[in-house]
């Protein structure tokens, strides 16, 4: 532990900090934010900045804002950002205002994902020390897992581009951070309230709730319990730094901060639209226009072209299908990684992000920005390379299918569902060798705790 704090430091985290800063900048002030607000992977019917602001200027001419079928997003983020959406700085650029409040969540969020990484690698080590393993692991101590975790997160061009492209995405994101981020610092209003805004804002966030009770119950993550039981006895085991077992108790606090975060927030949704339909009206056209998959407007996503080519006949049995796939993964995978919360968090993400009926880059960004949480259980997993390949080369010829089919003519729809298709398989890819990888390095922790040398290498 006193290694990690005395170790001097390679680079200056602050220095690529303010970098991406000044870069976000600079995309921002050239001209017309280089139309990435248009594109369909960055901007969704959710997140689209055109339509937050057409929602706007609605409820300003005293109409619902979700009439029309434009704007699908919270009534909260009417109140705080849709201001942003019309006010103008002389001589600067258009909306500069409201890209700033993006620059800021990017920073925000980058800050939180630095201190949760610290407070898992703390973890870690504490771990091996525990099991006397501190010595036969190989440990990346040049920097912290947390300032790596925030400048992938900083330095991503999904983030970039979501951020310059006017997309809500970063405040979404920074609302499912500051969950995970309050749960593994152990305060639980804060967890509950990042849940409740996350869940709020885009639905999806709500199955975080399993990682979120496991992180407050038993903390970071760490080997499996039996692992130490096998090390030491339970006299040893109950005088340790950890946890002795489940804790119900924040669990209980977390219950009531989330009902009274959650009626806090109906309330104020309540009052924003009182003279437009009130709550029924933004649960119609919010969390329903999620479900029904109303929208078929291309995405990088999968399920517009579904959609679009099934029978009317069938659509409300493959609706259920494929919203119910992803509370089937839930249980089993909450099951076999019960001890590993941060983890069990990353792949739900990778899962809705992959699955949701209106995913956009800023959704990768959000989950490919956590994998530098586990640097040191990922140092050996597979197929890494050609993951990092097929995403360059997707982001690189989606906008190309789109182009030779939208605008050029001299394609069609199989062209950019095909970049979709191999899109949606990369993340299948990264997160079934994302758990093997996980699971590999525990099997390795197991087997040199109990002194069985055979298959230690994962």
């Amino acid at each position: 532990m006193e290694k990690l704090k005395k170790k001097p430091k390679s680079f200056s985290f602050w220095n690529w900090v303010i970098a991406s800063i000044v870069f976000r900048l600079i995309l921002i002030y050239l001209p017309k934010n280089l139309n990435l607000s248009s594109r369909p992977e960055v901007s969704t019917p959710l997140t689209s900045f055109r339509r937050l602001a057409e929602g706007y200027w609605l409820k300003q001419s005293s109409m619902s804002p979700y009439a029309g079928s434009m704007y699908h997003g919270s009534p909260l983020l009417l109140s705080l950002l849709g201001p942003l959406t019309v006010k103008r700085i002389e001589g600067q650029p258009n909306h500069l205002l409201y890209s700033l409040v993006s620059v800021i969540a990017d920073v925000v969020s980058a800050m939180l994902i630095r201190a949760t990484g610290q407070i898992l690698q703390l973890a870690y080590h504490h771990s091996l020390e525990s099991l006397d393993l501190a010595k036969q692991i190989e440990v990346s101590e040049v920097v912290s897992s947390g300032d790596v975790t925030a400048l992938i997160y900083l330095w991503n061009p999904f983030t970039i581009v979501t951020c310059v492209g006017l997309s809500t995405s970063p405040i979404e994101n920074m609302a499912v951070i500051l969950c995970l981020y309050g749960a593994c610092s152990r305060l639980v209003p804060l967890a509950a309230f990042g849940w409740v805004i996350a869940s709020h804002l885009s639905l999806y966030p709500a199955v975080l709730i399993v990682p979120v009770i496991f992180l407050l119950g038993c903390g970071p993550d760490a080997p499996p319990r039996k692992l130490f039981m096998q090390r030491h006895d339970q006299e040893v085991l109950n005088k340790s730094k950890f946890h002795p077992g489940f804790s119900w108790r924040p669990i209980i606090q977390f219950s009531f901060w989330v009902l009274l975060w959650s009626v806090y927030v109906l309330v104020l949704c309540g009052i924003s639209l009182k003279q437009f339909g009130g709550l029924w009206e933004m649960f119609k056209s919010t969390y329903g226009f999620i479900l029904t998959v109303e929208d078929l407007s291309p995405n990088i996503g999968v399920l517009w072209y579904f959609f679009a080519e099934v029978f009317d006949f069938f659509r409300n049995f493959f609706l259920i299908v494929f919203h119910v796939n992803i509370l089937f993964m839930i249980l089993p995978l909450a099951i076999r990684l019960r001890h590993r919360p941060c983890f069990l968090a990353f792949v739900y993400i990778a899962i809705f992000s992959m699955l949701k009926s209106y995913p956009s880059v800023g959704d990768s960004a959000l989950y490919l920005g956590l994998l530098g949480w586990f640097v040191n259980e990922f140092a050996n997993m597979q197929f890494s390379f050609f993951l990092f390949c097929g995403y360059v080369g997707v982001s690189l010829l989606s906008p190309v299918m789109h182009n030779l089919w939208i605008w050029r003519g001299t394609g069609n729809a199989n062209f950019y569902f095909a970049t979709a298709m191999v899109y949606a398989c990369l993340q299948v890819i990264l997160v079934v060798e994302g758990v093997s990888a996980m699971l590999n390095h525990d099997r390795k922790l197991r087997n040199l705790a109990t002194g069985n040398p055979q298959d230690t290498k994962s």
